[in-house]
């Protein structure tokens, strides 16, 4: 393995899930649980579904950087609609990689881009704060229960 190899396939610590949310029905509110099992279509009681989008992340560090370009505190998680908030662990470094999460195994496809009721949420200029700090959607490589406090880490 190349030096370049080894460094992009490092990682100092795992992270850890802070919160979980499901969004039973387009446009309704998040509903946040504690543990549930993650199946081939996402969460259960998500919206989502199969493939490259079933569940979507974003780093905790991001709720404070979101709300410093708009003047204000960190973003409720809620607001962002993501299905779990994971912190101490570079989720943008995970792309492509197979990553546990809980019991589950997850893989980070593409970034989840914001979208335009980020405006009608937290007002003007926030779909250009959540730019580049919006998460990341993943498939589901292997169904599992994950858990608030569980490890979020590489497969090695």
């Amino acid at each position: 393995m190349s030096e370049l190899a080894e460094l992009i396939a490092g990682w100092a610590q795992p992270g850890r899930i802070e919160w979980i949310g499901v969004r039973p029905d387009r446009r309704a509110p998040m509903t946040v649980v504690e543990e549930l099992a993650l199946t081939a279509n996402g969460l259960d009681g998500d919206r989502g579904r199969a493939g490259k989008r079933a569940v979507t992340l974003i780093q905790q560090e991001h709720l404070s950087a979101i709300g410093s370009y708009l003047g204000q505190g960190p973003v409720a998680p809620d607001i962002l609609r993501r299905n779990l908030v994971v912190s101490g662990i570079n989720l943008s470094a995970l792309k492509g990689r197979e990553v546990r999460v809980g019991e589950a195994v997850l893989r980070f496809t593409v970034i989840c881009a914001p979208c335009s009721r980020m405006e009608e949420a937290l007002g003007k200029g926030a779909y250009s704060a959540v730019r580049g700090h919006g998460g990341w959607c993943a498939e589901v490589v292997r169904p599992g229960r994950v858990k608030l406090g569980d490890k979020v880490q590489p497969v090695d």
